[in-house]
C-alpha cells in the first residue's frame, strides 16, 4: 500500500478535528458513549476525505505504461525530429 501525501494527511486531519468540533457543539452532548460516537463518527469521514483526495500522477519513462493511457503527442512542427545524443564531456576535444 502506497504512503498517503502530504495533501491526504492534511485534508483527512482537518477533516476530523472540524467535524468533531462541529458535531460536539451541535449535538450538545455530554455522555461519554456520544463523544465516543461522535469521535467514530469524524475519524471514518476523515479516513473517507483523505482516501478520496486525487493521487499525483506520476511523471517519467514509464509513466504512460502503467497508467494505460498513451502518452501525450507534441504539436511543435519540429516534433518528428530525433534529438542527437549527447556525449560525454571527455569525448570533446580541448581546444586551448
Amino acid at each position: 500500500m502506497p504512503r498517503p501525501t502530504a495533501a491526504q494527511l492534511a485534508y483527512g486531519s482537518a477533516t476530523v478535528i472540524v467535524s468533531t468540533i462541529a458535531m460536539l457543539l451541535l449535538s450538545q452532548t455530554s455522555t461519554g458513549l456520544g463523544v465516543a460516537v461522535i469521535s467514530a463518527a469524524a475519524l471514518a469521514l476523515g479516513l473517507l476525505v483523505a482516501l478520496t483526495v486525487p493521487q499525483p500522477r506520476r511523471r517519467g519513462r514509464h509513466a504512460a505504461g502503467r497508467t494505460g493511457q498513451a502518452a501525450p503527442t507534441a504539436t511543435a512542427p519540429d516534433a518528428h525530429r530525433v534529438p542527437e545524443p549527447r556525449t560525454a564531456p571527455a569525448e570533446h576535444p580541448v581546444h586551448h
